[in-house]
């Protein structure tokens, strides 16, 4: 099978945890364990999030004044090659050495237009007390917005349109190579008004923009792996329920936050309409089984009379 597989931010960085370089190592690491499992007999094509890690680049930057802050899609640019190295080297010290692997810097077109411009809802950078957030906000012209009891930086993050890279990206993966691409929903970029294409301050959501490849690549099942074993109905509550197997005109009529489940959602009911195929929504310590039909929410379109 052809797999795109969407890992969720906590693959690379636990909530609440420092942001340095062995703790991302390390995650990766245990990650790196999970998809092996699944990638002898299967083409493999791995996203992933990276909203700490711009964040933090970003915060460091601030700190360097002689020169002018680092655009978001730089700063993307930067992430999406660190966190591909060492998933790089963490799935090939597990996978054999006939199997290569690659990383893809990625350009996503996206919308000048889009209204997400105008509403900024992507975390992104550490979680902040209300009081230092408040202070940061204001010292660097930041929106911030509530995340569980703290605060974070928010950006705009409009939708994914077209995936540049998409012919190379292609022939890696028809040629048995693993795939690293789409990191942090990729670069966003747009043709400015005079025709040429630039980047602008914007992050894309990793999960839309992983059903975007993974329609384009005709992959037969997307996998957007995260901490939990699947979609609750009234998560967190005694009558929290995970749903098993839904179509996505079921799984729409329930409300799922923006911040966490509601992109994920999203991703998987747009590649299940577009392709006919399967979305699965699960925890990546479950892949093995996800990739074999028993676990997760399984998100596909209901089967014709």
């Amino acid at each position: 099978m052809r797999i795109v597989i969407a890992l969720g931010g906590n693959a690379i960085l636990q909530r609440g945890q420092p942001m340095t370089a062995d703790n991302q190592r390390t995650n990766i690491r245990a990650a790196a364990e999970h998809i092996a499992s699944v990638a002898a007999d299967n083409e493999i094509i791995i996203a992933h999030g990276n909203g700490p890690q711009v964040g933090l680049l970003a915060l460091q930057a601030a700190a360097y004044q002689d020169v002018a802050p680092y655009p978001l899609d730089v700063l993307g640019a930067q992430t999406e090659a660190m966190i591909g190295y060492v998933i790089e080297q963490e799935l090939g010290n597990l996978v054999p050495a006939t199997r290569s692997l690659a990383t893809i810097l990625t350009m996503i077109e996206v919308d000048p237009a889009d209204p997400a411009f105008d509403n900024p809802t992507k975390p992104i950078g550490p979680v902040y007390d209300e009081a230092t957030a408040r202070r940061l906000a204001a010292d660097s012209g930041w929106v911030i917005a509530p995340d569980g009891g703290r605060f974070r930086r928010v950006v705009p993050s409009p939708k994914p349109r077209r995936i540049f890279e998409i012919g190379p990206i292609r022939t890696l993966v028809e040629s048995g190579t693993i795939v690293i691409c789409a990191g942090g929903g990729g670069i966003p970029t747009v043709y400015d008004e005079g025709g040429k294409l630039r980047g602008v301050e914007a992050v894309i959501d990793k999960d839309l923009a992983s059903a975007l490849l993974a329609t384009d690549l005709e992959a037969d099942l997307l996998v957007i792996a995260t901490d939990v074993e699947g979609v609750y109905t009234d998560f967190g509550t005694p009558e929290e329920n995970r749903l098993s197997q839904v179509t996505p005109d079921e799984l729409e009529r329930y409300e799922f936050p923006a911040g966490s489940m509601g992109p994920k959602v999203e991703a998987a009911c747009g590649f299940a309409r577009t392709t006919g195929r399967e979305a699965v929504i699960g925890a990546l310590t479950d892949i093995t089984a996800i990739v074999g039909g028993a676990a997760g929410t399984r998100v596909r379109m209901p089967a014709r009379p």
